[in-house]
């Protein structure tokens, strides 16, 4: 697939009520292929009169829209979906060439982007309330659920489409209307996403979307009484400054913010299917994915067998633009994640870890931010590539000895989105399930993300749930009616 098949950012920009705004009175900001520093196009920036422009329209929008039958809310959906599943390969495409991902994982990401939407259509037909039996005399209580009005969708760069689908697919399910606000880096797959839903016939002002700095973007959106709702997806630290910025209009808020998954491996499990699964799973994405294992505890019997097997599958990967097909492994993002990888390295040296993989920036790579996927062992539990988030191609490995031990320092962390681990014995399986401090956890498996189950964190990884029947109400106040005749 030639590289030069991309997106043509001069006919879309912000998209405010039902209108592309291709020029702004601000400036723009340049799009970058990261496996090559190439610049792919450029992308209004939002004034702060174009935020306030967006919130209005969302406004005006949700009257109608909230009273629109669940039934029609679905149907229109699912016309969402069935644009957005013909329109794949090109999405997959801006979404590799902005992120540097493989291409076969952005097919991917955009497929479960397209179930976001199948599957929140079908929960806007079961938004169930109850009966509840009243003490007055032919009273009746119904309890009942009714749409939180504007909502602001603040996502990441790392998955382009399936983040902002995740919040805005429940949301319209719900009856809110919805501003968009993706990150810099990747603007195209959102603006491509939007055009979807415009060609399905969503009407103006229910979704719109704005691009731009925090000083343009951000400010207004939290300042207005109009948005009654955050979604992000981001930092803990930018989490926790959002949290504190919406309480002066009580925004209700989701997080969906870091993790520091730990991947507990015990001496009965089975390891080449581990090995296998785990190596293809750490890379992807380049390793930035805020579920992804950062910290491999393995059984000491298990340990050097495990570090061998890993390192030799790592240094199997090939690097290349995310466009080839035979690439398994892209870029980082940009040159500040290339500084903190390297940063976390260093550390490790510094520590007294042994680097088995990688460990460097591929030998005669002069054009975009590739780093050799990475194996590391022999640290100490509070070295940074194991006691923080790495988001990026590391993978820190260490022995234990026990299993109160190991529960022990998986659990060591403020951070609780996601653990694993590795087991043949179901009585471990249902231990591990239990004992793990995290928002979810995978046995044996790292499939988590999906449209049916709810995803998020707990602690210092955010609160709210996307997906599942759980996803919807993040969406919803309920409402109790008391009547009597």
């Amino acid at each position: 697939m030639s590289q030069n098949s991309r997106m043509d950012y001069s006919k879309f920009g912000l998209f405010i009520d039902g209108v592309w705004i291709t020029q702004s009175t601000s400036s723009t900001l340049p799009v970058v292929d990261p496996a090559t520093g190439e610049q792919l196009g450029t992308a209004p920036i939002a004034t702060v009169a174009d935020v306030n422009g967006a919130i209005a329209a969302a406004d005006k929008a949700f009257g109608a829209w909230s009273h629109l039958a669940a039934w029609s809310r679905a149907d229109l959906m699912h016309k969402c979906a069935d644009v957005m599943a013909a329109r794949s390969e090109e999405v997959a495409r801006t979404m590799t060439l902005e992120t540097g991902k493989p291409i076969a994982q952005a097919r991917r990401e955009w497929q479960l982007s397209v179930d976001q939407f199948r599957w929140a259509a079908e929960e806007a037909r079961r938004i169930y309330g109850r009966i509840v039996e009243s003490r007055a005399p032919g009273g009746r209580i119904e309890v009942h659920h009714a749409p939180v009005g504007v909502v602001a969708a603040f996502t990441a760069w790392n998955f382009p489409a399936v983040l902002i689908a995740r919040k805005v697919a429940p949301a319209l399910a719900a009856g809110c209307t919805v501003l968009i606000r993706p990150s810099r880096e990747v603007p195209g797959t959102a603006m491509l996403l939007v055009d979807c839903l415009a060609e399905a016939g969503l009407p103006k002002g229910v979704v719109n979307l704005v691009i731009g700095p925090t000083e343009t973007t951000y400010k207004p959106i939290m300042d207005s009484a109009l948005v009654r709702k955050i979604s992000l997806t981001g930092s803990t630290a930018v989490g926790q400054q959002m949290i504190r910025d919406s309480a002066a209009t009580l925004k209700r808020v989701s997080m969906e913010l870091g993790g520091n998954a730990p991947v507990v491996v015990f001496d009965d499990a089975d390891l080449e299917k581990t090995l296998d699964i785990c190596v293809a799973v750490k890379f992807a994405n380049a390793g930035q994915v805020c579920v992804t294992g950062d910290r491999f505890y393995v059984h000491e019997s298990l340990h050097d067998r495990f570090t061998a097997g890993f390192a030799a599958r790592t240094k199997a990967l090939k690097l290349g633009h995310g466009l080839d097909d035979a690439s398994q492994m892209g870029p980082l993002i940009n040159q500040r994640r290339i500084d903190a990888i390297e940063a976390i390295v260093a550390d490790a040296v510094k520590r007294g870890g042994k680097i088995v993989a990688g460990g460097k920036r591929p030998d005669g790579q002069n054009t975009g931010f590739f780093y050799e996927p990475t194996v590391i062992t022999g640290l100490p539990d509070d070295a940074k590539a194991i006691a923080e988030e790495n988001f990026g191609p590391i993978a820190a490995i260490t022995p234990f000895v026990s299993d109160e031990e190991v529960y022990t320092r998986a659990n060591a962390t403020e951070l609780g989105l996601s653990a694993y681990a590795f087991t043949s014995s179901p009585k471990r399986m249902r231990e591990a399930a239990h004992r793990l401090q995290a928002g979810m956890v995978g046995i044996n498996s790292f499939a988590l993300a999906a449209a049916e189950v709810p995803f998020g964190g707990i602690k210092a990884s955010g609160m709210g749930r996307e997906g599942g029947s759980e996803g919807i109400h993040d969406y919803l106040n309920v409402k109790l009616t008391q009547m009597t005749v």
